[in-house]
């Protein structure tokens, strides 16, 4: 073999480790928004790829089946919610919060403000408020109300077809609607202003909800297997999630541009609700993701009520902050 050859070979070999990527998917838990920007951001700037990952980002189909799917290996990581979290535990599944998105719970009852104006939880009385037939908020809000000292009846609550939700909403079949930060909210102000009318609404977390929402999930079984894949994955879209912060505008763009479908005005919206209510001042030394043990014990408190798991899911088996450093 001649020298040329000796230097070909010899480089070939060095580059092979740097070349090699392990895949991995993330899933949205639904369609492109706001909260998955971080992820968004760090694909399109090549920050997984600098971290050793090749990864694909594929769209949900709600809470529940994503908790279930990345329980079951159908992919690595997740935007998943405490409520599927603690509930896949509860049957015997096996995945773990390993980052925070939202650092506090996001969701609402929106109210269209020519139709009511309620101020507090007691003007909300008799009011109807539609939901999916699988909505957590069929849970959520009977126990939100029983922690405030109303009856778990005080809301009417109906189960409609999550198509027609939102219309139902604005049509006024429903006094109100559950609006999540980040996610359908701007979808909402974008068809009351269309039909000339706004939105207002109340949040749970200021009436008593002090639980966390949705955050970056994976299996223990990939903690065991391969912890660097999780740190290196969550320290990319981190950044990316600070980079998205810093310019909505340009992150907006990216997200478009990745998700042509999508459009550009709610995007923006809800990439600024997420930078609301990613943001935790109680726990600002700590970092972006960080869980709070106090929060996540009031939210598996809550949740064990709501759902009745009668204490199945303990403390230490639904979050970690380990990968986070």
């Amino acid at each position: 073999m001649n020298i040329r050859n000796v230097v070909l070979v010899a480089a070939a070999l060095a580059a092979g480790p740097a070349l090699a990527q392990d895949k991995v998917t993330y899933n949205m838990a639904w369609l492109p928004q706001g909260s998955s920007i971080g992820v968004i951001v760090a694909q399109a700037r090549g920050y997984f790829r600098d971290a050793g990952l090749d990864t694909n980002i594929v769209r949900g189909y709600g809470g529940n089946r994503t908790a279930n799917e990345l329980d079951q290996g159908q992919f690595e990581f997740a935007y998943v919610d405490p409520i599927s979290l603690i509930l896949n535990r509860s049957n015997g599944g096996k995945i773990k919060m390993v980052g925070a998105i939202n650092t506090r719970w996001p969701a609402g009852v929106c109210y269209v403000t020519k139709r009511n104006q309620p101020k507090s939880i007691d003007d909300l009385k008799g009011l109807t408020l539609g939901g999916g037939a699988g909505s957590p908020v069929h849970n959520v809000v009977p126990a939100w109300l029983e922690m405030n000292g109303k009856p778990r009846d005080f809301i009417k609550l109906v189960r409609l077809d999550p198509a027609v939700v939102d219309t139902a909403f604005m049509e006024g079949r429903t006094d109100l609607a559950e609006c999540w930060q980040a996610s359908n909210r701007p979808v909402l102000a974008k068809l009351a202003h269309s039909a000339g009318v706004q939105v207002g609404w109340l949040n749970y977390a200021d009436f008593g909800l002090n639980a966390y929402g949705s955050g970056f999930a994976t299996s223990e079984a990939l903690i065991q297997k391969n912890p660097q894949t999780v740190r290196k994955f969550l320290h990319a879209s981190y950044r990316g999630f600070q980079e998205a912060f810093a310019d909505p505008q340009a992150a907006a763009d990216i997200l478009v541009k990745m998700f042509p479908a999508s459009d550009r005005a709610i995007a923006l919206e809800q990439i600024k609700e997420t930078a609301d209510i990613m943001s935790d001042p109680q726990a600002k030394a700590q970092g972006l993701g960080f869980l709070r043990a106090d929060r996540m014990a009031a939210t598996l408190d809550f949740v064990d009520k709501a759902y009745n798991v009668a204490g199945k899911v303990k403390l230490d088996d639904i979050y970690t902050n380990s990968f986070l450093k």
